[in-house]
Protein backbone atom coordinates (compact mmCIF):
# COMPACT_ATOMS: atom_id res chain seq x y z
CA UNK A 1 0.00 0.00 0.00
CA UNK A 2 1.38 3.41 -1.00
CA UNK A 3 1.40 6.39 1.40
CA UNK A 4 -1.47 8.92 0.85
CA UNK A 5 -0.73 11.77 -1.56
CA UNK A 6 -1.43 14.24 1.24
CA UNK A 7 1.37 12.80 3.38
CA UNK A 8 4.42 14.96 3.91
CA UNK A 9 7.62 14.31 1.97
CA UNK A 10 9.23 13.23 5.23
CA UNK A 11 6.53 10.63 5.85
CA UNK A 12 6.76 9.32 2.31
CA UNK A 13 10.55 8.91 2.61
CA UNK A 14 10.10 7.09 5.92
CA UNK A 15 7.58 4.74 4.28
CA UNK A 16 9.93 4.02 1.38
CA UNK A 17 12.84 3.47 3.80
CA UNK A 18 10.82 0.91 5.78
CA UNK A 19 9.81 -0.91 2.62
CA UNK A 20 13.36 -0.83 1.26
CA UNK A 21 14.67 -2.17 4.55
CA UNK A 22 12.17 -5.01 4.42
CA UNK A 23 13.16 -5.88 0.84
CA UNK A 24 16.88 -5.75 1.65
CA UNK A 25 16.25 -7.90 4.71
CA UNK A 26 14.52 -10.51 2.58
CA UNK A 27 17.39 -10.40 0.07
CA UNK A 28 19.93 -10.84 2.88
CA UNK A 29 18.00 -13.75 4.35
CA UNK A 30 17.74 -15.31 0.91
CA UNK A 31 21.47 -14.84 0.29
CA UNK A 32 22.39 -16.39 3.64
CA UNK A 33 20.00 -19.23 2.95
CA UNK A 34 21.54 -19.83 -0.45
CA UNK A 35 25.06 -19.77 1.06
CA UNK A 36 23.97 -22.30 3.66
CA UNK A 37 22.33 -24.56 1.08
CA UNK A 38 25.32 -24.36 -1.28
CA UNK A 39 27.73 -25.35 1.51
CA UNK A 40 25.90 -28.54 2.52
CA UNK A 41 27.79 -31.56 1.29
CA UNK A 42 26.06 -34.69 -0.01
CA UNK A 43 25.90 -37.71 2.26
CA UNK A 44 28.50 -39.47 0.09
CA UNK A 45 31.11 -37.85 -2.15
CA UNK A 46 34.60 -38.41 -3.54
CA UNK A 47 37.68 -36.57 -2.36
CA UNK A 48 38.26 -35.79 -6.04
CA UNK A 49 35.09 -33.67 -5.97
CA UNK A 50 36.48 -31.53 -3.16
CA UNK A 51 38.46 -28.75 -4.78
CA UNK A 52 38.88 -26.56 -7.81
CA UNK A 53 41.63 -28.00 -10.06
CA UNK A 54 44.86 -25.98 -9.91
CA UNK A 55 47.44 -27.03 -12.51
CA UNK A 56 50.18 -24.71 -11.32
CA UNK A 57 50.95 -23.51 -14.82
CA UNK A 58 51.40 -27.08 -16.10
CA UNK A 59 49.38 -29.22 -18.46
CA UNK A 60 46.70 -31.68 -17.51
CA UNK A 61 43.21 -30.19 -17.56
CA UNK A 62 41.90 -32.83 -19.97
CA UNK A 63 43.40 -35.66 -17.92
CA UNK A 64 41.85 -34.23 -14.79
CA UNK A 65 38.46 -33.88 -16.43
CA UNK A 66 38.55 -37.58 -17.33
CA UNK A 67 39.56 -38.61 -13.82
CA UNK A 68 36.98 -36.28 -12.30
CA UNK A 69 34.25 -37.82 -14.39
CA UNK A 70 35.14 -41.25 -13.00
CA UNK A 71 35.48 -40.20 -9.37
CA UNK A 72 32.02 -41.49 -8.57
CA UNK A 73 28.43 -41.43 -9.68
CA UNK A 74 25.94 -38.87 -8.44
CA UNK A 75 24.05 -41.56 -6.51
CA UNK A 76 27.10 -42.08 -4.29
CA UNK A 77 28.32 -45.32 -5.86
CA UNK A 78 31.93 -45.59 -6.94
CA UNK A 79 32.57 -45.76 -10.67
CA UNK A 80 35.16 -48.09 -12.15
CA UNK A 81 38.33 -46.37 -13.39
CA UNK A 82 38.51 -45.77 -17.12
CA UNK A 83 41.11 -47.44 -19.30
CA UNK A 84 44.56 -46.04 -18.55
CA UNK A 85 43.62 -44.87 -15.06
CA UNK A 86 44.92 -46.21 -11.76
CA UNK A 87 42.71 -46.78 -8.75
CA UNK A 88 44.13 -46.09 -5.30
CA UNK A 89 43.73 -49.73 -4.08
CA UNK A 90 46.14 -50.80 -6.85
CA UNK A 91 48.96 -48.63 -5.46
CA UNK A 92 50.52 -51.24 -3.16
CA UNK A 93 53.78 -53.04 -2.45
CA UNK A 94 54.54 -56.35 -4.16
CA UNK A 95 51.64 -58.56 -3.00
CA UNK A 96 53.70 -61.74 -3.47
CA UNK A 97 56.60 -60.66 -1.28
CA UNK A 98 56.76 -62.14 2.21
CA UNK A 99 56.93 -59.76 5.15
CA UNK A 100 60.23 -59.24 6.97
CA UNK A 101 58.57 -57.53 9.94
CA UNK A 102 55.06 -58.58 11.04
CA UNK A 103 53.16 -56.65 13.73
CA UNK A 104 49.61 -56.97 15.01
CA UNK A 105 47.85 -54.01 16.62
CA UNK A 106 44.51 -54.22 18.40
CA UNK A 107 42.69 -50.94 19.01
CA UNK A 108 40.40 -50.67 22.02
CA UNK A 109 38.27 -47.98 23.62
CA UNK A 110 38.83 -48.13 27.38
CA UNK A 111 39.42 -46.27 30.60
CA UNK A 112 43.07 -45.24 30.61
CA UNK A 113 45.12 -44.56 33.73
CA UNK A 114 48.60 -43.05 33.48
CA UNK A 115 50.98 -43.76 36.34
CA UNK A 116 50.34 -40.91 38.77
CA UNK A 117 47.76 -39.27 36.52
CA UNK A 118 44.01 -38.82 36.27
CA UNK A 119 42.02 -41.58 34.50
CA UNK A 120 40.24 -40.69 31.26
CA UNK A 121 38.14 -42.36 28.58
CA UNK A 122 40.61 -43.01 25.79
CA UNK A 123 42.08 -45.61 23.48
CA UNK A 124 44.88 -48.17 23.51
CA UNK A 125 46.85 -50.27 21.06
CA UNK A 126 47.64 -53.75 22.40
CA UNK A 127 46.50 -52.53 25.80
CA UNK A 128 48.82 -49.54 26.09
CA UNK A 129 49.33 -45.95 25.03
CA UNK A 130 51.55 -45.01 23.36
CA UNK A 131 51.20 -48.09 21.19
CA UNK A 132 54.16 -50.40 20.57
CA UNK A 133 57.25 -48.88 18.98
CA UNK A 134 57.68 -50.60 15.61
CA UNK A 135 61.24 -51.04 14.34
CA UNK A 136 62.36 -52.15 10.91
CA UNK A 137 65.49 -51.99 8.79
CA UNK A 138 65.88 -50.21 5.48
CA UNK A 139 64.77 -52.49 2.65
CA UNK A 140 62.52 -54.69 4.79
CA UNK A 141 58.85 -55.19 4.01
CA UNK A 142 56.74 -54.15 7.00
CA UNK A 143 53.33 -55.77 7.51
CA UNK A 144 50.99 -54.43 10.19
CA UNK A 145 47.57 -55.96 10.87
CA UNK A 146 45.29 -53.41 12.54
CA UNK A 147 42.28 -54.89 14.33
CA UNK A 148 39.45 -52.84 15.80
CA UNK A 149 38.07 -54.53 18.87
CA UNK A 150 35.51 -51.96 19.95
CA UNK A 151 36.32 -48.37 18.85
CA UNK A 152 32.82 -47.27 17.76
CA UNK A 153 33.82 -44.67 15.14
CA UNK A 154 36.25 -47.03 13.40
CA UNK A 155 40.03 -46.70 13.12
CA UNK A 156 42.87 -46.49 10.60
CA UNK A 157 46.66 -46.19 10.83
CA UNK A 158 48.46 -43.37 9.03
CA UNK A 159 52.25 -43.74 8.77
CA UNK A 160 53.22 -40.14 9.39
CA UNK A 161 56.22 -39.08 7.33
CA UNK A 162 56.64 -42.44 5.60
CA UNK A 163 56.18 -42.20 1.84
CA UNK A 164 54.15 -45.40 1.66
CA UNK A 165 52.21 -46.53 -1.45
CA UNK A 166 48.98 -44.55 -1.56
CA UNK A 167 46.70 -47.48 -0.67
CA UNK A 168 48.60 -47.80 2.64
CA UNK A 169 48.27 -44.15 3.71
CA UNK A 170 45.47 -44.87 6.16
CA UNK A 171 43.14 -41.94 5.40
CA UNK A 172 39.52 -42.96 5.85
CA UNK A 173 37.42 -42.13 2.80
CA UNK A 174 40.41 -41.35 0.59
CA UNK A 175 42.72 -44.40 0.61
CA UNK A 176 40.58 -46.93 2.50
CA UNK A 177 37.38 -47.33 4.47
CA UNK A 178 37.50 -46.99 8.23
CA UNK A 179 38.10 -50.27 10.06
CA UNK A 180 34.91 -50.77 12.05
CA UNK A 181 34.55 -52.86 15.25
CA UNK A 182 35.26 -56.51 14.51
CA UNK A 183 37.12 -55.71 11.29
CA UNK A 184 40.82 -55.59 10.39
CA UNK A 185 43.06 -54.07 7.72
CA UNK A 186 46.58 -55.09 6.72
CA UNK A 187 49.17 -52.43 5.87
CA UNK A 188 52.23 -53.43 3.79
CA UNK A 189 55.10 -51.18 2.73
CA UNK A 190 58.82 -51.38 2.12
CA UNK A 191 61.01 -49.34 4.47
CA UNK A 192 62.72 -47.23 1.83
CA UNK A 193 63.47 -44.37 4.24
CA UNK A 194 65.59 -44.19 7.37
CA UNK A 195 64.73 -42.21 10.47
CA UNK A 196 62.17 -41.37 13.14
CA UNK A 197 58.49 -41.57 12.17
CA UNK A 198 55.20 -42.30 13.91
CA UNK A 199 51.79 -43.76 13.26
CA UNK A 200 48.38 -42.52 14.34
CA UNK A 201 44.67 -42.76 13.67
CA UNK A 202 43.31 -40.91 10.62
CA UNK A 203 39.65 -41.66 11.28
CA UNK A 204 38.08 -39.20 13.73
CA UNK A 205 41.74 -38.36 14.16
CA UNK A 206 41.59 -35.51 16.65
CA UNK A 207 39.78 -37.32 19.50
CA UNK A 208 41.49 -40.63 18.74
CA UNK A 209 45.04 -39.28 18.67
CA UNK A 210 44.52 -37.17 21.80
CA UNK A 211 42.98 -40.22 23.46
CA UNK A 212 45.97 -42.46 22.76
CA UNK A 213 45.86 -44.09 19.29
CA UNK A 214 49.47 -43.47 18.24
CA UNK A 215 52.94 -44.97 18.43
CA UNK A 216 56.49 -44.54 17.13
CA UNK A 217 57.99 -46.11 14.00
CA UNK A 218 61.78 -46.32 13.75
CA UNK A 219 63.39 -47.24 10.42
CA UNK A 220 67.07 -48.18 10.83
CA UNK A 221 69.71 -48.00 8.07
CA UNK A 222 70.61 -51.24 6.33
CA UNK A 223 73.63 -52.88 8.03
CA UNK A 224 76.00 -52.47 5.09
CA UNK A 225 75.45 -48.71 4.66
CA UNK A 226 77.65 -45.82 5.78
CA UNK A 227 74.72 -44.50 7.83
CA UNK A 228 74.55 -47.73 9.80
CA UNK A 229 78.29 -47.65 10.49
CA UNK A 230 78.07 -44.04 11.67
CA UNK A 231 75.11 -44.83 13.93
CA UNK A 232 76.92 -47.72 15.59
CA UNK A 233 80.14 -45.77 16.17
CA UNK A 234 78.51 -42.60 17.52
CA UNK A 235 75.25 -43.40 19.32
CA UNK A 236 75.54 -45.99 22.04
CA UNK A 237 72.04 -45.36 23.44
CA UNK A 238 68.85 -44.90 21.43
CA UNK A 239 65.88 -43.28 23.18
CA UNK A 240 62.42 -42.84 21.61
CA UNK A 241 60.71 -39.89 23.29
CA UNK A 242 57.13 -39.33 22.09
CA UNK A 243 55.72 -36.07 23.45
CA UNK A 244 51.98 -36.24 24.08
CA UNK A 245 49.32 -34.35 26.01
CA UNK A 246 46.48 -36.61 27.13
CA UNK A 247 42.98 -35.42 28.15
CA UNK A 248 43.05 -33.21 31.21
CA UNK A 249 46.28 -31.51 30.06
CA UNK A 250 48.47 -34.43 31.15
CA UNK A 251 51.82 -33.83 29.42
CA UNK A 252 54.03 -36.85 28.94
CA UNK A 253 57.24 -38.08 27.34
CA UNK A 254 57.06 -41.74 26.38
CA UNK A 255 53.79 -42.06 28.30
CA UNK A 256 55.38 -40.89 31.57
CA UNK A 257 54.16 -37.81 33.43
CA UNK A 258 56.57 -35.25 34.85
CA UNK A 259 60.23 -36.28 34.84
CA UNK A 260 61.17 -39.82 33.82
CA UNK A 261 64.57 -41.51 33.79
CA UNK A 262 66.52 -43.34 31.10
CA UNK A 263 69.61 -45.26 32.19
CA UNK A 264 72.92 -44.38 30.53
CA UNK A 265 76.54 -44.40 31.63
CA UNK A 266 78.82 -41.35 31.87
CA UNK A 267 80.32 -40.65 28.46
CA UNK A 268 77.55 -42.43 26.54
CA UNK A 269 76.47 -40.81 23.29
CA UNK A 270 72.65 -40.80 23.19
CA UNK A 271 70.33 -40.32 20.25
CA UNK A 272 67.04 -38.87 21.53
CA UNK A 273 64.23 -39.28 19.01
CA UNK A 274 61.70 -36.56 19.88
CA UNK A 275 58.25 -37.02 18.33
CA UNK A 276 55.65 -34.28 18.76
CA UNK A 277 52.30 -36.09 18.66
CA UNK A 278 50.28 -33.05 19.78
CA UNK A 279 48.33 -30.64 17.59
CA UNK A 280 50.46 -27.62 18.49
CA UNK A 281 54.19 -26.91 18.16
CA UNK A 282 56.48 -27.40 21.13
CA UNK A 283 60.07 -26.62 22.03
CA UNK A 284 62.77 -28.88 23.48
CA UNK A 285 66.06 -28.04 25.17
CA UNK A 286 68.89 -29.84 26.95
CA UNK A 287 70.67 -29.17 30.25
CA UNK A 288 73.87 -30.84 31.35
CA UNK A 289 75.20 -31.26 27.81
CA UNK A 290 75.44 -29.52 24.49
CA UNK A 291 73.62 -31.30 21.66
CA UNK A 292 73.48 -31.64 17.92
CA UNK A 293 70.36 -31.92 15.76
CA UNK A 294 71.09 -35.05 13.73
CA UNK A 295 67.82 -35.27 11.79
CA UNK A 296 64.48 -33.56 11.22
CA UNK A 297 61.38 -35.45 10.07
CA UNK A 298 63.38 -38.56 9.20
CA UNK A 299 66.05 -36.74 7.13
CA UNK A 300 69.63 -36.50 8.37
CA UNK A 301 71.09 -32.99 8.43
CA UNK A 302 74.47 -32.29 6.86
CA UNK A 303 77.22 -30.98 9.14
CA UNK A 304 75.24 -30.47 12.38
CA UNK A 305 77.23 -28.49 14.95
CA UNK A 306 77.01 -28.38 18.78
CA UNK A 307 74.19 -26.27 20.20
CA UNK A 308 74.10 -24.53 23.59
CA UNK A 309 71.56 -22.14 25.12
CA UNK A 310 69.04 -22.65 22.33
CA UNK A 311 65.85 -24.67 22.10
CA UNK A 312 64.62 -26.64 19.13
CA UNK A 313 61.14 -26.00 17.77
CA UNK A 314 59.23 -29.18 16.83
CA UNK A 315 55.99 -28.58 15.01
CA UNK A 316 52.87 -30.70 15.41
CA UNK A 317 53.57 -34.09 13.86
CA UNK A 318 57.26 -33.25 13.47
CA UNK A 319 60.33 -35.05 14.77
CA UNK A 320 63.84 -34.01 15.77
CA UNK A 321 66.68 -36.42 16.57
CA UNK A 322 69.08 -34.90 19.12
CA UNK A 323 72.53 -36.25 19.97
CA UNK A 324 73.98 -35.57 23.41
CA UNK A 325 76.75 -36.89 25.66
CA UNK A 326 76.05 -37.97 29.22
CA UNK A 327 78.41 -35.87 31.40
CA UNK A 328 81.18 -37.57 33.34
CA UNK A 329 79.48 -36.51 36.56
CA UNK A 330 75.75 -35.97 36.76
CA UNK A 331 73.22 -36.47 33.99
CA UNK A 332 71.68 -34.72 31.02
CA UNK A 333 68.08 -33.63 30.94
CA UNK A 334 65.88 -33.20 27.85
CA UNK A 335 62.99 -30.89 28.60
CA UNK A 336 59.77 -29.80 26.94
CA UNK A 337 57.16 -27.57 28.58
CA UNK A 338 55.53 -29.69 31.28
CA UNK A 339 57.68 -32.85 31.02
CA UNK A 340 61.27 -34.06 30.85
CA UNK A 341 63.50 -37.11 30.73
CA UNK A 342 66.74 -37.40 32.70
CA UNK A 343 69.46 -39.45 30.97
CA UNK A 344 72.28 -40.85 33.08
CA UNK A 345 73.11 -43.32 35.85
CA UNK A 346 70.26 -44.47 38.05
CA UNK A 347 69.62 -42.07 40.94
CA UNK A 348 71.62 -39.19 39.44
CA UNK A 349 69.70 -35.94 39.00
CA UNK A 350 70.04 -33.24 36.35
CA UNK A 351 69.33 -29.55 36.54
CA UNK A 352 65.90 -28.27 35.51
CA UNK A 353 65.92 -24.93 33.72
CA UNK A 354 63.48 -22.66 31.95
CA UNK A 355 63.41 -22.64 28.17
CA UNK A 356 66.18 -20.66 26.45
CA UNK A 357 65.04 -17.42 24.87
CA UNK A 358 66.55 -18.25 21.49
CA UNK A 359 65.39 -20.96 19.08
CA UNK A 360 67.77 -22.77 16.76
CA UNK A 361 67.13 -21.58 13.20
CA UNK A 362 67.17 -24.61 10.91
CA UNK A 363 67.21 -22.33 7.87
CA UNK A 364 70.92 -21.68 8.50
CA UNK A 365 71.96 -24.69 10.65
CA UNK A 366 74.46 -27.18 9.24
CA UNK A 367 76.27 -27.22 5.92
CA UNK A 368 74.84 -26.78 2.40
CA UNK A 369 74.75 -29.81 0.11
CA UNK A 370 73.40 -30.67 -3.32
CA UNK A 371 69.96 -32.23 -3.79
CA UNK A 372 69.02 -34.58 -6.62
CA UNK A 373 66.62 -32.28 -8.46
CA UNK A 374 66.56 -28.67 -9.65
CA UNK A 375 63.98 -26.53 -7.82
CA UNK A 376 64.97 -23.57 -9.99
CA UNK A 377 63.18 -25.13 -12.98
CA UNK A 378 59.84 -26.44 -11.64
CA UNK A 379 57.12 -27.94 -13.80
CA UNK A 380 54.42 -26.47 -11.59
CA UNK A 381 54.14 -23.57 -9.14
CA UNK A 382 51.36 -23.47 -6.58
CA UNK A 383 50.17 -20.92 -4.04
CA UNK A 384 48.82 -22.16 -0.70
CA UNK A 385 47.51 -18.99 0.97
CA UNK A 386 45.98 -19.61 4.40
CA UNK A 387 43.30 -17.18 5.59
CA UNK A 388 40.10 -17.06 7.58
CA UNK A 389 36.56 -15.92 6.73
CA UNK A 390 33.04 -16.15 8.15
CA UNK A 391 30.70 -18.45 6.28
CA UNK A 392 29.22 -21.94 6.17
CA UNK A 393 31.14 -25.21 6.14
CA UNK A 394 28.91 -28.18 5.36
CA UNK A 395 25.94 -26.18 6.66
CA UNK A 396 27.67 -25.07 9.86
CA UNK A 397 27.99 -21.31 10.39
CA UNK A 398 31.34 -20.15 11.73
CA UNK A 399 34.66 -18.44 11.18
CA UNK A 400 36.52 -20.95 9.02
CA UNK A 401 40.01 -21.41 7.62
CA UNK A 402 40.40 -20.78 3.90
CA UNK A 403 42.88 -21.80 1.21
CA UNK A 404 43.42 -19.23 -1.54
CA UNK A 405 40.22 -17.55 -0.35
CA UNK A 406 38.07 -20.68 -0.74
CA UNK A 407 36.48 -22.98 1.80
CA UNK A 408 34.83 -26.38 1.57
CA UNK A 409 34.61 -27.57 -2.03
CA UNK A 410 36.04 -24.23 -3.24
CA UNK A 411 39.60 -24.90 -2.04
CA UNK A 412 42.22 -25.68 -4.71
CA UNK A 413 42.96 -29.27 -5.73
CA UNK A 414 46.67 -29.32 -6.62
CA UNK A 415 47.11 -31.41 -9.78
CA UNK A 416 50.45 -33.00 -10.73
CA UNK A 417 51.95 -35.55 -13.10
CA UNK A 418 54.40 -38.21 -11.95
CA UNK A 419 57.92 -36.83 -12.26
CA UNK A 420 56.94 -33.16 -11.90
CA UNK A 421 59.18 -30.84 -9.93
CA UNK A 422 56.80 -28.74 -7.86
CA UNK A 423 57.41 -25.45 -6.05
CA UNK A 424 54.77 -24.29 -3.58
CA UNK A 425 54.58 -21.03 -1.66
CA UNK A 426 52.78 -21.42 1.67
CA UNK A 427 51.73 -18.04 3.11
CA UNK A 428 49.77 -17.52 6.31
CA UNK A 429 47.66 -14.43 7.01
CA UNK A 430 45.03 -16.22 9.12
CA UNK A 431 45.90 -14.82 12.56
CA UNK A 432 47.22 -18.15 13.93
CA UNK A 433 50.12 -20.48 13.22
CA UNK A 434 49.61 -23.73 11.31
CA UNK A 435 51.71 -26.94 11.19
CA UNK A 436 51.30 -27.99 7.55
CA UNK A 437 51.62 -31.66 6.59
CA UNK A 438 51.71 -33.16 3.07
CA UNK A 439 51.19 -36.93 2.95
CA UNK A 440 53.36 -39.20 0.82
CA UNK A 441 56.15 -36.67 0.11
CA UNK A 442 58.85 -34.62 1.78
CA UNK A 443 59.25 -30.89 1.19
CA UNK A 444 62.60 -29.14 0.74
CA UNK A 445 62.53 -25.69 2.36
CA UNK A 446 63.91 -23.18 -0.16
CA UNK A 447 63.27 -19.93 1.69
CA UNK A 448 61.39 -18.25 4.52
CA UNK A 449 60.03 -14.74 4.04
CA UNK A 450 62.26 -14.41 0.99
CA UNK A 451 65.47 -15.41 2.85
CA UNK A 452 67.05 -18.43 1.10
CA UNK A 453 68.03 -21.54 3.04
CA UNK A 454 71.77 -21.36 3.72
CA UNK A 455 72.38 -24.40 5.95
CA UNK A 456 71.88 -28.11 5.50
CA UNK A 457 69.12 -29.11 3.10
CA UNK A 458 66.07 -28.87 5.35
CA UNK A 459 63.53 -31.56 4.45
CA UNK A 460 60.20 -31.67 6.25
CA UNK A 461 56.88 -33.44 6.14
CA UNK A 462 55.48 -31.14 8.84
CA UNK A 463 56.24 -27.41 8.61
CA UNK A 464 55.23 -24.76 11.13
CA UNK A 465 54.02 -21.62 9.33
CA UNK A 466 53.47 -18.77 11.79
CA UNK A 467 51.05 -15.94 11.16
CA UNK A 468 52.67 -13.51 8.74
CA UNK A 469 55.22 -16.04 7.49
CA UNK A 470 55.73 -17.31 3.96
CA UNK A 471 57.72 -20.40 2.99
CA UNK A 472 58.80 -21.51 -0.46
CA UNK A 473 59.13 -25.29 -0.60
CA UNK A 474 59.76 -27.84 -3.35
CA UNK A 475 59.14 -31.53 -3.92
CA UNK A 476 59.29 -34.14 -6.65
CA UNK A 477 55.97 -35.79 -7.52
CA UNK A 478 57.32 -39.34 -7.35
CA UNK A 479 54.58 -41.18 -5.42
CA UNK A 480 51.30 -41.44 -7.40
CA UNK A 481 48.06 -41.15 -5.50
CA UNK A 482 45.54 -38.82 -3.91
CA UNK A 483 47.33 -37.25 -0.96
CA UNK A 484 46.00 -35.11 1.86
CA UNK A 485 47.71 -31.74 2.36
CA UNK A 486 46.44 -30.27 5.61
CA UNK A 487 47.08 -28.54 8.89
CA UNK A 488 48.21 -30.99 11.57
CA UNK A 489 46.52 -28.97 14.25
CA UNK A 490 43.81 -31.57 13.77
CA UNK A 491 40.84 -29.39 14.78
CA UNK A 492 41.98 -26.90 12.13
CA UNK A 493 41.82 -29.61 9.47
CA UNK A 494 38.22 -30.36 10.43
CA UNK A 495 37.55 -26.61 10.28
CA UNK A 496 38.50 -26.34 6.62
CA UNK A 497 42.29 -26.29 6.44
CA UNK A 498 42.60 -29.42 4.29
CA UNK A 499 42.98 -30.16 0.59
CA UNK A 500 44.75 -32.71 -1.65
CA UNK A 501 47.63 -33.14 -4.04
CA UNK A 502 46.23 -35.41 -6.76
CA UNK A 503 48.04 -37.15 -9.61
CA UNK A 504 46.46 -37.14 -13.06
CA UNK A 505 44.95 -40.50 -13.90
CA UNK A 506 44.57 -41.67 -10.28
CA UNK A 507 41.06 -42.27 -9.00
CA UNK A 508 39.67 -43.46 -5.69
CA UNK A 509 36.62 -45.66 -5.07
CA UNK A 510 36.36 -44.57 -1.43
CA UNK A 511 33.79 -42.07 -0.27
CA UNK A 512 33.55 -39.36 2.35
CA UNK A 513 30.41 -37.93 3.93
CA UNK A 514 27.98 -38.48 6.76
CA UNK A 515 26.46 -41.57 5.14
CA UNK A 516 29.76 -43.39 4.62
CA UNK A 517 31.18 -43.78 8.13
CA UNK A 518 34.45 -42.24 6.90
CA UNK A 519 35.56 -39.13 8.78
CA UNK A 520 39.34 -38.64 8.46
CA UNK A 521 39.56 -35.60 10.72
Amino acid sequence: MLPPRTASAKSRWAWFARRLGAVLGLVAVGLVGWMWWASVLPGSYSALDMGVPDFGGGAGSEAHAAAHAHAGAADGTAAAPATGETSVPDLIADPDRLADVHVELTARAERVSLDGGEPFDGFTLNGSTPGPTIRATEGQLVEVVLRNEDVPAGVTAHWHGVDVPNAMDGVAGVTQDAVMPGQSFTYRFVAEQVGTFWYHAHQASHPQVVGGLFGALILEPAPETDAATAAVTTAGVDLVAAIHTYPGGQRTIGGALGDSHHDAAPGDIVRVRLVNTDSTPTSAWVTGSSFRVLAVDGHDLVGPTPVDDHSVQITAGGRADLELRVPDSGAARVQVPGASVTIGPDGVEADETSAPREHLDLLSYGEPADVDFDPEAPDRRFAYDIGRLPGFLDGRPGYWWTINGGMGAAVPMYMVDEGDVVVMTIANSSGEGHPMHLHGHHLLVLSRDGVPSSGSPWWVDSLDVAHGESFEVAFVADNPGVWMDHCHNLPHASEGLMTHVAYHGVTTPFRLGRDTGNDPE
